[in-house]
C-alpha cells in the first residue's frame, strides 16, 4: 500500500466495522475511536470522523452507549476547546434515543464538554442545542435538556438567562411525567447557578409547582430538591418556603414521598436551623416514626440517632424515646433491625441516667429478638454503650443475654458473638472474663459448624494476645491439650488449627514443651486429614522453635509422614521437609 493511501486505511476499517453485523466488532471499533482519531489527525477527525458518527444510526444500545462515553473525552482529538462545538451534534442525536442509560451518558459527556468550552462558544453553540432539545417533539429530547441547563445558564447574557428560566419552568409543567421527573431531579443543580434574586422568585415558583404535582414520582424527586434549595436560601427564606413543603410531604398520601422525607429529614434540619426543627420538624419526624408503612418506618428508624444529635437530650427523651420504644416491638423485623443498627448511638446523646433508665430495657428486648439480624446489630455496637454506663452495669444487664446468644441456634449469631469476644474481653478485664466467658470460648471449639470452630481458634489467639502468654498458659493451653484427644477427628483438626495460631503468641519455650508434642502425636493419627494438617502445622512451627528442636523432633516426624500411603500426607510432609532444609541452609 502506498504511503498516500495509508491515512485512509484506519477510517476505512472503522466504517467497515461500524457497519458489520457482528456487534462485538462494532463495539471494538467505537472503543478504538481515539486511536483512529490520532491516526487521522485533528482536521480529518473534525471533517470526516465526527460527521460520520453524527450520521451513524446504529440500533444497538451498547454501541451507542460506548459512543456517548468516548465522545465525552474527545476534545483533544478535534483540536482542543476551540473546536469542542463539533462534538455537540453527534451527542445531541444520542440525547434523543429511547434507551435511558445512553441518554444519561450523552448528557454527562455534553456537561463535560460544555464545562470546558469558552463562554462565546457556549452562547453560540451550546445554548441553542439546549433550546432545541427542550423544544423537541419526542419526550426523550426534553428529558435530556433538563440535565444541561446548569452548564448553559452561567455563560448566558441576561436576555437569554430569562429565556432559559422560562423554558425550564415550561419543562416542569410538561405533559409527560418523565420530563417533569427529570426537571425535578435537576432543579438543585440548576438552582445553584441562578442569581439569588431570581432564586426566590422564578425557582421557588417552579419548585412549588413540582411539589404539587399529581405524580408521586415527581413529588418524591422534589423532596431531594428541598435539601438542595434549603442550602442555597437564607435561613429565613428556607423557613418560609421549604419548611411548609417538608411538613406537607411528611403527610403525603404516597408512602414513597414520605419515605424520601424520612431519608432526607436530617439534611433538611441542618438547612432550617434548630428552632424550626424543634417546632415543626420534630412532630413531622414523630409522624414518620409512627407511619403505617413499614418502609417509611425503616427509613425513619435508621436516622433516629442522627436526629437526636441535633436535639437537646430533653427533647429527644420527651418526643423520640416513646417512638423508639414502640419501634423496638414493631411488627416488621426490618424496622427492628434498622433501629437496632443505630440505637446504641443514642446512649452518648442521652447521657448515663437516661440510658440506664430508658435505653437499657430496649437494648435487652432487642437482644432477645427472634430475628437474628436484630440481635447481631445490637451486639456489634455494644462498645458505644459501655463508654456511657460503665462495665459493671453493662455486665450485669447485658451479659446474661450475651451468654444466651453464644448458644443461639443460628450459627451466624454465634459467629458474631465470637468475633466480638476479644473487644468485650479488653473492656471487661481478665478477672471478669475468666468468670463469665472463659468456658464459652472453649465450648465453641466443639461447635457443629466449621466456621464457628475456625473463628473460635482465632478467638483464642486474640485472647492470648490481649491477656498475655502467662494467662494463656493457665487458662487456654491445659484445655487445648485435653481436647487434643477428642474421639471426633474434626474437633482434633480444630485443635491443630488452634495450636498453629497460638504458637507465635506463646513463644518458643511453651511451643516446644507443650504444643509441639500435641502435633507430633497428631502426626501418628489414623485419619489422613489429621496427618497432613499435622504436617502443615509442623511446617509453621519450624521458624518458631530452635533449629536443634526442628532437627530432633520435627524432621523425624516429617520423614515418617513422607512415606505415608496417602498421597496428600506425603505431599505436605515433603513441603515441610523442604522448609527445614532451606532454614538449615540459610543458617
Amino acid at each position: 500500500m502506498s504511503t498516500a493511501e495509508e491515512p485512509l486505511y484506519p477510517i476505512a476499517v472503522l466504517i467497515d466495522e461500524l457497519k458489520n453485523d457482528d456487534i462485538q466488532l462494532r463495539l471494538n471499533s467505537i472503543r478504538r475511536l481515539s486511536t483512529i482519531a490520532r491516526a487521522l489527525g485533528e482536521e480529518r477527525t473534525r471533517k470526516e470522523l465526527i460527521p460520520f458518527l453524527s450520521e451513524n444510526n446504529d440500533d444497538d444500545d451498547e454501541v451507542l452507549l460506548a459512543m456517548a462515553e468516548e465522545l465525552g473525552v474527545f476534545i483533544p482529538f478535534v483540536g482542543g476547546v476551540d473546536y469542542g462545538h463539533v462534538l455537540l451534534q453527534p451527542l445531541e442525536t444520542l440525547c434523543t434515543v429511547e434507551e435511558t442509560c445512553v441518554r444519561d451518558k450523552a448528557v454527562e459527556s455534553l456537561c463535560r464538554i460544555g464545562s470546558q468550552m469558552r463562554e462565546t462558544d457556549l452562547v453560540e453553540w451550546f445554548i441553542p442545542l439546549v433550546k432545541r432539545l427542550a423544544a423537541g417533539e419526542w419526550f426523550t429530547a426534553r428529558v435530556s435538556a433538563c440535565g444541561l441547563f446548569h452548564i448553559a445558564y452561567p455563560s448566558a447574557p441576561d436576555t437569554l438567562k430569562t429565556e432559559l428560566r422560562s423554558i425550564y419552568s415550561q419543562l416542569c409543567q410538561d405533559d409527560m411525567p418523565m420530563v417533569r421527573r427529570s426537571a425535578a431531579s435537576n432543579l438543585g443543580k440548576f438552582a445553584a447557578t441562578v442569581e439569588p434574586a431570581h432564586l426566590k422568585t422564578d425557582i421557588m415558583s417552579i419548585f412549588e409547582d413540582l411539589t404539587q404535582d399529581d405524580q408521586d414520582s415527581v413529588r418524591l424527586l422534589a423532596v431531594e430538591g428541598c435539601a438542595a434549595l434549603g442550602k442555597l436560601l437564607e435561613p429565613q427564606n428556607c423557613v418560609a418556603h421549604i419548611l411548609p413543603v417538608i411538613v406537607n410531604f411528611s403527610q403525603d398520601k404516597s408512602w414513597r414521598v414520605r419515605y424520601m422525607v424520612a431519608n432526607q429529614l436530617y439534611e433538611l434540619c441542618e438547612a432550617v436551623g434548630p428552632e424550626p426543627t424543634r417546632m415543626d420538624l420534630v412532630p413531622a419526624y414523630v409522624r414518620l416514626l409512627r407511619d403505617n408503612e413499614a418502609e417509611v418506618r425503616i427509613a425513619a428508624a435508621g436516622k433516629v440517632t442522627k436526629f437526636c444529635r441535633i436535639l437537646s437530650p430533653e427533647l429527644a427523651i420527651q418526643h423520640i424515646l416513646p417512638c423508639v420504644k414502640e419501634l423496638s416491638s414493631d411488627s416488621s423485623q426490618h424496622v427492628r433491625s434498622a433501629l437496632a443498627s443505630v440505637i446504641m448511638g443514642m446512649a452518648p446523646v442521652l447521657g448515663k441516667d437516661a440510658t440506664i433508665e430508658q435505653l437499657l430495657p430496649i437494648f435487652l428486648s432487642l437482644l432477645k429478638d427472634e430475628f437474628p439480624d436484630v440481635r447481631l446489630n445490637i451486639i456489634s455496637k455494644l462498645d458505644q454503650v459501655n463508654q456511657v454506663i460503665g462495665i459493671d452495669l453493662l455486665s450485669q444487664s447485658l451479659l446474661p443475654a450475651i451468654v444466651e446468644l453464644a448458644e443461639d441456634r443460628h450459627w451466624r449469631v454465634r459467629l458474631a458473638i465470637i468475633e466480638y469476644i476479644p473487644l468485650l474481653a479488653s473492656q471487661l478485664g481478665v478477672g471478669f472474663f475468666d468468670d463469665k466467658l472463659g468456658a464459652l470460648c472453649m465450648q465453641w471449639l466443639q461447635d457443629k459448624v466449621y466456621s464457628i470452630r475456625d473463628a473460635a481458634a482465632n478467638n483464642l489467639k486474640r485472647l492470648a494476645e490481649e491477656f498475655g502468654p502467662e494467662w494463656a498458659m493457665q487458662h487456654i493451653i491445659p484445655q487445648v491439650l485435653e481436647m487434643s484427644t477428642n474421639p471426633h477427628y474434626l474437633y482434633r483438626m480444630t485443635i491443630l488449627r488452634a495450636v498453629s495460631l497460638l504458637a507465635p503468641v506463646m513463644g518458643s519455650e511453651i511451643t516446644c514443651s507443650k504444643l509441639l508434642p500435641v502435633v507430633v502425636n497428631a502426626s501418628k493419627d489414623r485419619v489422613p486429614n489429621i496427618k497432613f494438617n499435622a504436617a502443615k502445622v509442623l511446617q509453621s512451627l519450624i521458624p518458631i522453635v530452635d533449629q536443634s528442636v526442628a532437627e530432633r523432633s520435627i524432621r523425624p516426624c516429617l520423614v515418617e509422614l513422607s512415606e505415608d500411603p496417602d498421597v496428600d500426607v506425603r505431599f505436605f510432609a515433603n513441603q515441610a521437609l523442604q522448609t527445614i532444609d532451606s532454614v538449615m541452609m540459610a543458617s
